[in-house]
């Protein structure tokens, strides 16, 4: 009997061991869930989006991997990411946090706004307004926004907001260094990324953890919490759900 109970046991520990190996494969070397806390992409990306990041699309690091285990500063396999790409990837600060921001500039180019326009490499990026107004969430506020669709110069277009209150009219010129990229939030006026340069500044490609490929579920978390699970229905995004990006 006491066989019997080690031999149950001893192999309940091996089905779990095999069940979490076969996890962090495919978390680290394929696809890995992530879930948006913050209001800094909207309006394509919204707090309670829960997204499918490919691991591959980049190649591998370091950051690839839990814990991001420090065996070599090299990336792997690399493939390089393009303008316009939705890039998850540790903050240089702490390399721990993740963030999600939509890559605009690539290594070598300059970034500069000029009365509320960006202009890449000294030509202006290519914005239509879409609406003279619109209401996007900034952390526990709303903002007045103006959108606009912009098209980087590889045609990848989106949809960016910009504070009515004109918050982000001039900076300096941002030089983006060799291995980095410059990344940004499509809400403008309430995102920290690549503008902040002591916080996230430029990000280099050892950071990049993948590419955000889909929103697998969506709720609104200021609706109803994903725990409730009797009230859920009325928070559920049905229409986001399986939305490629």
């Amino acid at each position: 009997m006491k066989n019997k109970l080690l031999h149950a046991i001893f192999d309940n520990i091996k089905t779990i061991l095999y069940a979490l190996i076969i996890a962090i494969v495919i978390r680290s070397l394929f696809f890995q869930p992530f879930y948006i806390p913050s209001s800094s992409m909207e309006p394509t990306l919204l707090v309670g989006d829960r997204i499918f990041v490919s691991k591959y699309s980049y190649g591998y690091s370091k950051h690839s991997f839990p814990f991001s285990p420090p065996f070599s500063n090299e990336r792997f396999f690399t493939k390089d990411p393009k303008r316009g790409d939705l890039v998850v990837f540790k903050t240089p600060s702490d390399n721990r946090t993740d963030y999600i921001k939509r890559l605009i500039g690539l290594p070598g180019d300059t970034i500069q706004f000029k009365n509320g326009e960006i202009f890449l490499n000294n030509k202006k990026i290519k914005r239509e307004k879409i609406k003279n107004e619109s209401i996007i969430r900034c952390g526990s506020q709303n903002l007045n926004t103006v959108s606009f669709i912009e098209t980087l110069p590889n045609g990848v277009s989106y949809n960016a907001v910009y504070s009515t209150k004109g918050t982000l009219k001039n900076s300096d010129e941002y030089k983006v260094p060799n291995d980095s990229f410059f990344l940004m939030g499509d809400n403008r006026d309430c995102s920290k990324d690549s503008r902040f340069l002591s916080s996230v500044g430029y990000v280099n490609k050892i950071n990049l953890v993948g590419k955000a490929s889909i929103i697998f579920f969506s709720n609104d978390t200021n609706i109803n919490s994903i725990l409730k699970i009797w009230n859920l229905n009325k928070s559920l995004r049905l229409d986001r759900f399986f939305k490629t990006l």
